[in-house]
């Protein structure tokens, strides 16, 4: 029987053949997205999944506030851990590591070295480590790898990389050099996790080897007033062991270590337990690849898109089938007739959407890849489609294909089953039909499907304006033609600087120069708790820094509202402050900040010379705080050129040849260490990657959901002019011009368009204002996001209709009222 019914489907498709294409269509499009949104999702749900008792393993995290400010550390104080290990009961296993980028050298006897650049991945780490994240040990062994001072273990890939010739036993007793100083001895060589994780080490140093490095010492803080992120503390609970009380002992080892002092009034700082599974999520405290953290809001997202796009499909689907009933009628009748029951109908049309659902699967298999491929820029390189290696994938495919199978095979093949032998062969089985609940259910299917592609073309349209917002807004400085160069932190010295600001300042196609620290607008942050007092009262206030020198806010194009610039020759400490602090300290006019003094000590006291406009720091995300620009002449404050290009010609290359200039006096003074620049404006770019993303993802399932719907739509049409035929040839005979039949055929289709845009627009602009909460300064939401929305998907609908509706409303009368 099931043979026989597959048979039947394959002939019905032949005689179908574009209700068949636009069927296949439909569903490929849906699965396809939901192929691609499952390997995604399911790539960044699985991070850290498979550490035995991962539900115990908990990351020490830290939680401060100062002078109003709330802060968020992953890392925390150093000596920390061993406190914990002593005093803290409950605990099954603590594990702290310290992370570091280090260049290394390879030595080889006599001849040249190999040497390996800026490595990351390297922890400064002991055994305990290797007791609560389990390795697969290669050669050597976790119980003495990392006992002693100078002992290195490597993961297997990073074993291959150093020494590519030999094997793991081979490699054990080998030396690393570390920024040519710390010699270190490979003990051990580990198998890297194949699994999603975050954890992506590959050099393990032992911690003892701070005792014996001053390098290392240097830089990890001892004392338990400085919290990194760098020092990461993860503890392994004891059955039933609550984190309440665990996090109450560890606040209470802090008060004991490092009791607060009476300077400290107003702020906070305690310790708090993460997850081992929020890791991978949280953007608060990070993790110890910021660009690999996942929002668990945009993967949400993402699902309700699959679901959106897949029951868009389902809808398609179910139109379509309906629309073709008109045609099969009489073949329903016949079977009928000859014996066939509800049960068996059923059952053949079932088989013939199983069949259609199964080609578009193989379809959408087959898209998956190419649609990967144009999500690569965002998307994880480890995301791909494995079916041998992934058995997930698999079930998963066959449960979608059951699925997808019943939910848009099931109401046609009841519709269909369900006529009446004696109507159907007398021509009679649609009477009165356009007013019957299926109906009704086929137009609510339709409504449902408008509402969804209409609020993806709002939500298109908000996107992409926030971006063209952020991206052209005056942020209060210049951003245009500024290239932004960091020297060496490790070869950071006064006289090379000098030599290179001089050589740069000599290139022709530089406009000005400064040197300082971090851009106006940047990822970097350096703030400290400033006081200021009037005599009456005083003001505490978090006070984000920045430093440069005298050319700084002229290469950036900042505005000097009242006072003067800074002055590298200045003898004493002055600093530039911003007008929303000078409001803050109380000062309408800023002019009369000018010679009042910030802080309560001699150490920290400074002179305010001037006042600039406000600027933002950060992204439009976050407002404007107050700020202070000052120039220390520290080497490590100081470390980063501020070019200012002059303004090229058409179709010139004066930027091209600044480079090059610039590059080749970097290698004059750097030879050992890579050139490397960016651009400001780009920078400014980076900061809404993620808008970006979205709004790409969003127009993909914009266009896909407006295909879909116009296919249904399509499909409702023909189900209506099928219906009508007739009415169509007797309107015609009696006068009806081409205008008016299309006028009649298309209005109640419209109606739903519009129907539809009533129902999303609120939804829409309620769903807009929670996301735009996300921006400090934002756009507005216009009315003609709406309106252009409705217009385009009315137009859209009209053009689709008008496709079916012209052809039944040129079709000679003759052909359908020959039978009368």
């Amino acid at each position: 029987m099931i043979k026989n019914y597959f048979k039947i489907a394959l002939r019905s498709f032949k005689r179908h053949k574009l209700f068949t294409f636009i069927n296949i269509i439909g569903l490929s499009i849906g699965i396809c997205a939901a192929l691609v949104i499952y390997l995604i999702v399911n790539y960044d749900f699985n991070f850290d999944k498979f550490h035995k008792d991962g539900d115990r393993i908990y990351r020490v995290v830290t939680d401060y506030s100062f002078a109003g400010e709330v802060g968020h550390n992953g890392g925390v104080t150093w000596p920390l851990s061993d406190a914990a290990k002593h005093d803290v009961t409950g605990l099954e296993g603590t594990a702290q590591f310290f992370t570091l980028n280090f260049s290394a050298t390879i030595p080889n006897g006599t001849k040249a070295p190999a040497k390996f650049k800026n490595e990351s991945n390297i922890v400064l780490t002991d055994g305990r480590y290797f007791n609560m994240f389990p390795y697969k040990w290669l050669a050597g062994s976790a119980g003495t790898a990392l006992n002693g001072p100078n002992q290195l273990v490597l993961t297997s890939d990073r074993a291959k990389t150093y020494f590519p010739s030999l094997s793991y036993s081979q490699m054990l007793g080998k030396q690393v050099v570390y920024e040519d100083t710390l010699k270190m001895t490979i003990t051990g060589i580990v198998q890297k996790f194949e699994e999603n994780t975050d954890f992506k080490f590959q050099d393990f140093i032992s911690i003892n080897s701070i005792n014996t490095a001053k390098s290392l010492k240097d830089q990890v803080p001892p004392d338990w007033g400085s919290t990194t992120s760098a020092s990461q503390l993860f503890i392994k609970l004891s059955p039933k062991t609550s984190t309440a009380n665990v996090q109450k002992q560890l606040n209470a080892i802090l008060k004991k270590y490092n009791p607060p002092k009476p300077e400290d009034k107003g702020s906070t700082q305690n310790f708090s337990l993460q997850k081992l599974s929020d890791l991978h999520f949280d953007e608060k405290y990070g993790n110890f690849d910021m660009n690999n953290i996942a929002s668990k809001n945009t993967l949400y997202g993402l699902l309700v898109i699959a679901a959106f796009i897949l029951v868009l499909g389902c809808i398609n689907f179910i139109n379509l089938s309906t629309a073709q009933a008109s045609q099969r009628a009489k073949e329903i009748g016949i079977r009928k007739t000859m014996g066939s029951s509800r049960f068996q109908l059923i059952g053949q049309f079932l088989s013939e959407t199983f069949l259609v659902t199964l080609i578009a699967v193989i379809i959408s298999v087959l898209l998956v890849p190419v649609v990967l491929k144009v999500f690569s820029d965002f998307i994880s390189k480890d995301i791909k489609l494995d079916l041998s290696g992934h058995p997930g994938m698999i079930v998963f495919i066959v449960l979608l294909t059951i699925t997808v199978s019943l939910v848009a095979g099931f109401y046609p093949a009841l519709i269909l089953s369900n006529y009446k032998p004696v109507l159907v062969l007398k021509n009679q089985a649609y009477s009165g039909t356009h007013k019957t609940r299926n109906a009704l259910l086929r137009k609510s299917l339709t409504v449902t499907q408008f509402i969804i592609a209409q609020f993806f073309i709002m939500a298109t349209i908000l996107v992409s304006k926030q971006i063209y917002y952020v991206l052209h807004k005056d942020l209060g400085f210049k951003k245009d033609a500024i290239l932004v160069v960091n020297t060496p932190y490790k070869n950071n010295t006064d006289n090379k600087k000098q030599v290179f600001a001089q050589q740069l300042r000599s290139i022709p196609q530089i406009q000005m120069l400064s040197v300082g620290w971090s851009e106006p607008s940047s990822g970097s942050t350096m703030s400290q708790t400033t006081v200021y007092k009037d005599g009456k009262k005083e003001i505490k206030t978090d006070l984000q820094l920045k430093e440069g020198d005298e050319n700084y806010i002229s290469v950036y194009h900042i505005k000097l509202l009242a006072g003067r610039n800074l002055h590298v020759g200045d003898t004493t400490r002055q600093t530039l402050i911003n007008e929303k602090y000078a409001r803050i300290l109380g000062f309408r006019d800023p002019k009369q900040a000018i010679g009042k003094y910030l802080g309560d000590k001699p150490d920290n006291k400074r002179e305010i010379i001037g006042v600039v406009g406000d600027f933002y720091q950060h992204s439009l995300h976050a407002p404007i705080k107050p700020l202070g620009i000052e120039y220390h002449g520290s080497k490590y404050n100081n470390g980063t050129f501020h070019i200012a290009l002059k303004p090229q010609t058409a179709n010139g290359n004066e930027w091209k040849t600044a480079i090059e200039n610039i590059k080749s006096s970097w290698k004059k003074l750097y030879p050992d260490d890579d050139f490397n620049y960016s651009f400001f404006d780009e920078s400014i770019v980076k900061f809404y990657e993620n808008e970006q993303h979205m709004s790409k993802l969003l127009t993909w399932a914009t266009g896909l959901s407006i295909l879909i719907s116009c296919l249904g739509l399509l499909g409702l049409a023909m189900f209506t002019t099928s219906l009508r035929t007739k009415e169509i040839g007797v309107r015609k005979v009696l006068g009806a011009t081409v205008s008016q039949i299309v006028t009649l055929l298309s209005t109640e289709l419209v109606v739903l368009v519009l129907l539809s845009f009533l129902i999303v627009t609120p939804l829409a602009w309620w769903a807009m204002n929670k996301w735009m909460q996300n921006f400090a300064d934002k756009t507005t939401i216009s009315w003609w996001i709406f309106a252009l929305s409705g217009v385009g998907m009315l137009l859209t609908a009209f053009l689709t209709l008008s496709f079916q509706t012209i052809k039944a409303a040129i079709a000679n009368p003759v052909k359908s009222l020959r039978s009368e």
